[in-house]
């Protein structure tokens, strides 16, 4: 008997254990149930210590250069012509300080969410896109809500990166075949293209054709349809130029590459502002002028807050100045598609990838048109150029990545 009572003891011994256990685990359960709801109530926001410093760092030291640089570029103009000197900067701090905060709070929203935004944000832009075309004045290109001016062109950008994002993502195995690739394609930029014609905005034109490429090679589409779709968009082009419809855009071409060899008093009014910047970037030498030393902004250069503000930039810091500058650029470009390729999902790679890219396009374009490689088309440096809803559009993009950034990081953990 003596070993039947001692195996029941143990027997009794260990059904106390276990539920003791039991009990445990159910207290342990009744615990977390708080938290998972938190975190369902949460899930729009990703919270932790993912945000990349690194790339923050180089966003800030963009804008402050950029914001003394457009300083140093527009206070003659400012003074002679608004009698302020720093009515462009004052109002550059405002926008930068708004699109910072803009940028550090969407860091912490869970950019997954924007997947169901994706076309009612595409649908918007065309809205403001046909918006400004009833808007008086011969070019259409802003929205003006008391002060604040909106380039439509600036929330296209936006909304075809992130259309495509979502849509390659969406239809990633199925992008080898031209329905769920090419015809997309067409339509989207199609209706994009057609409407910036209207406006006229070519320069807009050129970056949504480069962003709709990369999106779409990226994506998934086969390389021989970038290949037709570039012929066929060729055959467009100069189907528009023998009907007359590109007469503003060949009137932006007049004198292009000729701007140091003018041979006509027509030429020489025409090719004014590359000329001048010409003569900016060649005066800056190696070293440059000095902070504050440029001539040509003493209203020689028309308009040198914006798109040339990057030739006051070469005349005042030299070749040296402006090379570090743009490795700061490629810094932050190439920090971006890293961050977004960390991304654990398909999405988070494609629309960090599409906005860092936005970033490059804009910047090498920009330096091609102030040296009169490319026609002056009015192509604006990121971070640099003055104006509102630029510089807050792209604060908040960067957010985005530093979005896409910080959840990859909370993950990884």
């Amino acid at each position: 008997m003596a070993p039947q009572v001692e195996v029941m003891r143990r027997a009794d011994v260990n059904r106390l254990y276990d539920e003791k256990v039991n009990r445990q685990r159910s207290r342990n359960t009744e615990r977390e149930q708080p938290k998972r709801k938190r975190r369902m109530r949460q899930r729009w926001i990703e919270r932790g210590m993912g945000l990349d410093l690194p790339f923050l760092l180089l966003v800030l030291v963009l804008v402050i250069i950029g914001m003394i640089m457009m300083f140093s570029a527009s206070y003659p103009s400012a003074y002679y012509k608004l009698n302020d000197s720093y009515y462009y900067v004052r109002r550059q701090m405002v926008y930068a300080a708004i699109g910072i905060a803009a940028m550090l709070g969407i860091s912490f929203f869970n950019y997954n969410k924007l997947h169901k935004f994706a076309f009612p944000m595409l649908i918007f832009s065309y809205v403001t896109l046909v918006v400004v075309l009833f808007l008086p004045g011969n070019v259409h290109r802003w929205i003006e809500i008391g002060p604040i001016n909106i380039q439509a062109s600036e929330i296209m950008k936006f909304a075809i990166i992130l259309f495509f994002a979502h849509w390659c993502s969406l239809y990633y195995d199925k992008m080898q075949h031209a329905r769920y690739s090419v015809w997309p394609g067409i339509i989207v930029f199609g209706i994009t293209a057609i409407l910036l014609v209207m406006e006229p905005h070519y320069s807009g034109i050129v970056i949504t054709a480069i962003l709709t490429v990369i999106m779409l090679y990226i994506g998934g589409m086969r390389v021989k349809y970038l290949v037709i779709g570039a012929v066929l968009l060729g055959i467009v082009i100069i189907g528009a130029w023998a009907t007359g419809i590109l007469t503003y855009a060949m009137q932006r071409m007049d004198g292009w590459g000729q701007a140091l060899i003018y041979t006509t008093e027509e030429m020489w009014q025409t090719t004014w502002q590359t000329r001048n910047s010409l003569y900016s970037i060649g005066s800056g030498g190696l070293f440059g002028l000095g902070l504050g030393q440029s001539r040509q902004k003493y209203l020689y250069l028309p308009e040198p807050q914006n798109d040339f503000v990057f030739a006051i930039v070469c005349e005042e810091l030299g070749f040296v100045g402006a090379l570090i500058i743009l490795l700061i650029f490629a810094l932050l470009v190439w920090r971006g598609i890293t961050l977004s390729l960390r991304a654990k999902d398909r999405f988070g790679k494609l629309l960090g990838i599409g906005l860092s890219s936005q970033i490059g396009v804009q910047v090498v374009l920009n330096v091609l048109v102030i040296t009169d490689w490319l026609p002056n088309t009015g192509i604006s440096l990121p971070f640099f150029s003055f104006g509102g809803s630029s510089l807050i559009m792209l604060l908040m993009q960067m957010g985005l990545i530093l979005s896409i950034s910080r959840t990859a990081n909370i993950e990884k953990q």
